[in-house]
């Protein structure tokens, strides 16, 4: 089927459904791991889990992001979406040169969180985001810019209904992708984390082609930047656990998906720990 859909299957990845090989997720007590000769990477000692946990997905997928970018010295990046990717792809073009990040998000302790990170903040409920971008930019626009939303991007007015009304049709929101192509000044790049599954409905082809942009996507190439990212880190370049703010035990883990859909208790990212006392 996925073939069907994609052309070709994605790669494997655990716990993502079966687009991706139906492999089991992580969160257990245990955890079965296919070509582990392979898979595996060992963590030197003197490092904390919660230091090295983001690892295995948002660190290195913020990091990609970033990377694709293709940041140069002086370049204003905007990422719309503050969760953990958009987080830690923050930090990370910092990290690669960029001079300014503008991060956009309407949830309160997320723009705290990306401000904390070195980003200029917009709150998309309170601006309208391209004309605040052109402000910001002498009226250029960014040079890159970042859909670390995906497909449930939430929408203002009628752009917005008239996602939600498609999304009834098994078509996916992507009114961030909209936007940032919108918003990304001439020649710039568009880079996209955000998860898309299936099909999108008016992007705008004309400014895409017409100012000459590119776009870079896809699923994180992970063990590519495993090393890398542990160097960063045991460098003292950045420590992941900033982006933590709650521990909780597996056994409470429906609690933790609740609060974090529902954006309660200023959750932003939850660590389960199996053996935990409750």
């Amino acid at each position: 089927m996925v073939e069907k859909v994609m052309g070709h299957s994605p790669s494997g990845l655990f716990g993502y459904s079966h687009l991706t090989g139906g492999y089991a997720g992580g969160q257990a007590e245990y955890v079965r791991v296919p070509f582990a000769d392979v898979g595996l990477f060992k963590i030197p000692d003197g490092l904390t889990d919660e230091q090295v946990v983001f690892l295995t997905d948002i660190f290195p997928t913020g990091y990609m992001a970033a990377e694709n970018c293709d940041i140069q010295p002086g370049d204003t990046v905007a990422i719309w979406g503050c969760g953990p990717v958009g987080q830690f792809a923050i930090r990370s073009a910092l990290m690669l040169g960029a001079e300014r990040v503008i991060a956009i998000d309407r949830v309160p302790e997320r723009l705290q969180m990306a401000k904390a990170g070195g980003a200029e903040i917009l709150n998309y409920e309170e601006v309208e985001v391209g004309e605040a971008l052109k402000e910001m930019t002498g009226g250029r626009g960014p040079d890159s810019v970042m859909d670390a939303v995906g497909m449930e991007a939430h929408g203002m007015g009628l752009e917005g209904f008239y996602d939600q009304v498609m999304q009834a049709v098994k078509l996916e929101r992507p009114n961030v992708l909209r936007q940032a192509i919108v918003a990304c000044r001439k020649g710039g790049t568009v880079s996209v984390p955000g998860v898309y599954t299936g099909l999108v409905d008016k992007i705008p082809m004309g400014a895409f082609m017409n100012k000459g942009l590119t776009m870079k996507t896809g699923q994180t190439h992970l063990h590519r930047y495993l090393q890398p990212l542990l160097d960063r880190i045991q460098n003292g370049d950045i420590d992941p656990s900033f982006v933590i703010t709650h521990c909780l035990p597996l056994e409470q883990a429906s609690h933790g998906y609740e609060i974090f859909k529902h954006k309660q208790n200023n959750c932003i990212k939850i660590v389960l720990k199996p053996g935990q006392a409750a």
